[in-house]
């Protein structure tokens, strides 16, 4: 497809994004979206010529965990979901799936690399969460659409049943806390990296409270923060400087 100056666009996305009080459940973000690009091209025939138009679409989303303080059981039963609905339609050997899409670009281990990659603050050399998946410019057939239509089918399945074992327990002042500094960097994230919120307000009228609802409702930020040597808050700070694989 010639994409070029003049020809027009669509875009349109639904995003998730659950910030939880309790610091012991994590933050929740998902969403899919759709690019949509019409072309017209000038042809030359017999009957005298003319103009013809093309579309063509691509697909993107996926969903990822920010948590406070780790349970592994949860991050790993988050990431084997997301693993089995990706190897439900991009097999891990690179064979089957739509002819039209590259199965090793969309396969878990690329999406999770890709998700890793994203959520990350280079001035902080550390990664926003956990992680999950993330993809971008998947092709748009009848195949990708219902592995979409799946991945937003999979949100809620693969955060309540998180919800449901820690919503209960009782937290400190302190993890709380913990949770509104982390929270911090979730911030600092969406406002100096993040490419959903720079595309939302490049507009020339854009929806400033649509682009920015997704932040946190409440942060902290504290002047050289130390954390204490051995401590839970340690251990996912290591985790986050060095992702590990979950499944």
């Amino acid at each position: 497809l010639g994409v070029k100056a003049g020809d027009t666009y669509s875009a349109a996305a639904l995003s998730i994004v659950l910030h939880t009080r309790s610091p012991l459940v994590p933050t929740f973000r998902s969403d899919v979206r759709i690019f949509l690009v019409r072309t017209t091209t000038t042809t030359n025939d017999d009957d005298g010529g003319g103009e013809e138009e093309d579309t063509m679409a691509w697909f993107g989303g996926g969903a990822d965990l920010t948590p406070y303080y780790l349970f592994d059981d949860d991050i790993r039963d988050f990431h084997a979901m997301q693993k089995e609905l990706c190897d439900g339609y991009f097999s891990p050997s690179g064979s089957g799936g739509d002819d039209a899409v590259d199965t090793a670009t969309f396969s878990y281990a690329t999406m999770k690399k890709n998700c890793d990659d994203y959520f990350y603050l280079p001035a902080r050399s550390e990664h926003r969460g956990v992680g999950g998946t993330f993809y971008d410019d998947m092709t748009a057939t009848s195949a990708t659409l219902a592995f979409t239509k799946s991945m937003a089918e999979s949100w809620l399945p693969s955060w309540l049943p998180i919800v449901q074992r820690r919503k209960n327990m009782e937290y400190t002042d302190q993890q709380r806390q913990w949770q509104l500094l982390r929270r911090g960097r979730y911030l600092e994230f969406n406002l100096l990296y993040d490419r959903g919120v720079k595309f939302g307000l490049a507009n020339a009228n854009p929806r400033v409270e649509g682009v920015m609802v997704s932040a946190p409702p409440l942060i902290a930020w504290e002047y050289n923060h130390v954390i204490e040597e051995g401590s839970e808050e340690e251990r996912l700070m290591k985790i986050l400087k060095e992702p590990i694989d979950w499944v």
